[in-house]
């Protein structure tokens, strides 16, 4: 057997090379021992088995179906736009904005208004589309990973926050149209994170990719055949059944990162249930809202929170920014309920809305985001950026607030 050391090529010698293979399968099992105990220890190995198994499955059939169905419907609008020139024609009006903001083409705003109507992985659809795709330069293609996610589930997470707006304080009133501005600068905030998670993004793609490697070359894709206008109802039809079929295609390439990481993400997220450890579906340690809780005397002026429980908030949200919105309602209601100040709560309601939409459980999607984008070596990377630019955001949000609030005294 040999190895490359430092350009040169040695000998290993079987013996040596047989004890290396060991090591590593010993420390392979030791790993996955310590994996399953972190969970079994206090969950029970045969409850922490069960949530896992039941978690993933509930998953697939709530979660990861329903990313299929957004897919296949934004996959069909974004191939009938291509192929009837909306695609350029937003890149052309938009590309003044979103150069200077983002560092992107104006193409780019098309993925996140799919992404604000939907979820994270909808601006996948866009970017496996070649028409959408050459609008852009190699280096910018993995940042779509962020720019989509800091938008997902934008309008679900606004309008959840909206809906406070009649929510009863302890001193008689309600929250009233304050909500509305705790959720614009939420919304604010956003595209601050959303800016500088992308630009991040950028600086580290530039750096492998260089800025001037095209993101499509495919010599049957021809400036005289993008410029054809298809006519008719056929190409119409043709069109959205094209896009269907990548959606679906997406569909089935995010399954195993949603999976198997927000799988573990979800169980080290949630608590024990009231009545103790069951073996259901989205049962865990509370590890990461532990750790969150050290970390209290840091977060706290950076975000403004009312009360600690309120960290719970961003730390689900990593994992899933639907299951930070029921903890979300709880918090609030209970911050009313109190006797919490409305302008403590609003703030609070600010900051939620930005960090739920900016990371909406980026951890368990951008594994799989990156993945469909055969940009997976990158990873990493993706998921340093936009953890900083979900930080950003939830700072930005608070003190945009500070600001509002001042001026319209609330």
């Amino acid at each position: 057997m040999r190895r490359q050391t430092n350009g040169r090529t040695r000998s290993v010698g079987p013996a040596r090379a047989r004890r290396r293979k060991t090591v590593v399968a010993v420390v392979c099992l030791l790993s996955i021992i310590a994996f399953f105990a972190i969970f079994a220890i206090p969950m029970g190995l045969s409850n922490a088995i069960n949530t896992l198994m039941k978690t993933a499955f509930d998953l697939l059939i709530n979660t990861v179906f329903y990313i299929m169905a957004l897919a296949v419907i934004a996959g069909a609008l974004s191939e009938l736009m291509a192929a009837f020139g909306v695609v350029d024609l937003i890149n052309r009006v938009l590309s003044p904005l979103m150069r200077p903001l983002f560092g992107m083409p104006g193409a780019s705003a098309l993925g996140i208004v799919t992404t604000y109507l939907s979820d994270n992985p909808a601006i996948l659809t866009l970017a496996s589309d070649a028409k959408f795709r050459r609008f852009f330069k190699a280096y910018q293609v993995p940042a779509l990973t962020n720019l989509g996610t800091s938008f997902g589930m934008g309008l679900i997470v606004t309008s959840f926050m909206l809906a406070f707006s009649n929510t009863q304080t302890a001193g008689g009133g309600t929250l009233g149209t304050g909500v509305i501005w705790a959720a614009l600068c939420g919304n604010l905030g956003t595209v601050v994170g959303a800016i500088v998670s992308t630009r991040l993004m950028l600086f580290f793609m530039k750096r492998f990719f260089g800025k001037d490697r095209p993101a499509v070359v495919d010599p049957e894709i021809e400036e005289d055949n993008l410029a054809k206008t298809p006519k008719g109802f056929l190409h119409v039809l043709n069109a959205l059944m094209d896009g269907g079929k990548k959606g679906v295609e997406l569909g089935l390439a995010i399954i195993p990162g949603v999976l198997i990481i927000c799988s573990v993400v979800m169980m080290l997220t949630k608590g024990a249930p009231a009545g103790g450890y069951t073996g259901g579906a989205y049962e865990g340690i509370g590890a990461i809202p532990w750790l969150a809780e050290k970390i209290n005397f840091l977060l706290k002026p950076l975000f403004g929170f009312a009360s600690s429980e309120a960290l719970g908030v961003p730390v689900t949200a990593l994992g899933s920014a639907g299951a930070a919105l029921p903890m979300i309602e709880a918090i609030v209601k209970d911050s009313a309920a109190s006797g919490v100040s409305t302008r403590a709560i609003l703030n609070d309601i600010s900051v939620f809305t930005a960090i739920c939409m900016c990371w909406s459980g980026f951890l368990s999607t951008h594994v799989s985001m990156m993945d469909a984008l055969k940009c997976n070596r990158f990873t990493g990377k993706a998921i340093l950026c936009h953890t900083i630019g979900g930080l950003c955001a939830g700072i930005a949000a608070h003190w945009l607030f500070m600001l509002i609030s001042v001026i319209f005294r609330f």
